[in-house]
């Protein structure tokens, strides 16, 4: 029951609060870990193309710049990149899924990075994969591995998590238009009026705002404007 609760608040707060990535990501990081242990949790996001990746979330003084430089150096080799950029899988992955415990640790990934942050385990949750990147949380502890029930706990959780982030990445692509509408509607401006200010008739302004209700994922004016608050 616990886990449950833990899950729906989980979702809630991201359905309601989520707005951009930053806000996305705090969310994610401070809440999954009700659901599965984790020492630290970051929203990673890798640019696959440069071999690069932006980390939200991580602990004051957690990495620095040798630490991320050494990371870099086996992004293309690294087991969950590899699995979820360029394998195809779609599910929660731990580290001992795609090799040996034994064997990652005699690997240079291990011990160049992982074993200088003090990290045995990880286990990363793909919520997007597309236009050359690879957004996944990211669950990180030592001595013991994540379980199977952890496991299958954040797959049930992917889909929604993808769902969100997905409204959020596209909110960020309203062109000019569609932004300045949508101001206008927060401001509690009617169409004619708002066609009026930008010069545009009120057909038009119904247009944009179809376009922006499609691309936040919103039924009606009231939820658009809740959104861009």
């Amino acid at each position: 029951m616990r886990t449950l609760r833990a899950a729906l608040d989980l979702l809630g707060a991201m359905s309601e609060s989520a707005l951009d990535k930053a806000s996305f990501a705090r969310l994610g990081v401070e809440r999954l870990p009700a659901l599965v242990a984790s020492e630290f949790t970051t929203l990673s996001i890798c640019h696959l193309a440069s071999g690069r990746r932006e980390v939200f979330g991580l602990p004051a003084g957690a990495l620095n710049a040798e630490d991320r430089a050494a990371f870099d150096r086996y992004f293309h080799e690294h087991p969950l990149v590899r699995y979820h950029a360029y394998q195809g899988g779609r599910s929660a992955q731990r580290i001992s899924d795609s090799l040996p415990l034994e064997k990652f640790r005699r690997s240079a990934l291990y011990n160049d990075y992982y074993r200088r942050i003090r990290i045995d385990h990880a286990m990363a949750l793909p919520i997007y994969v597309r236009d050359g990147l690879l957004v996944s949380f990211v669950l990180n502890r030592t001595r013991r591995d994540f379980t199977d029930r952890e496991r299958a706990l954040l797959d049930l959780l992917r889909p929604h998590l993808a769902r969100v982030y997905q409204k959020i990445s596209t909110a960020g692509r309203l062109t000019a238009r569609e932004a300045e509408v949508l101001r206008w509607v927060a401001a509690g401006k009617s169409d004619a009026q708002i066609g009026a200010i930008l010069r545009i008739s009120a057909r038009t302004v119904q247009k944009h705002l179809q376009n922006v209700y499609d691309k936040l994922g919103v039924e009606n004016r009231s939820a658009s404007a809740n959104r861009l608050r």
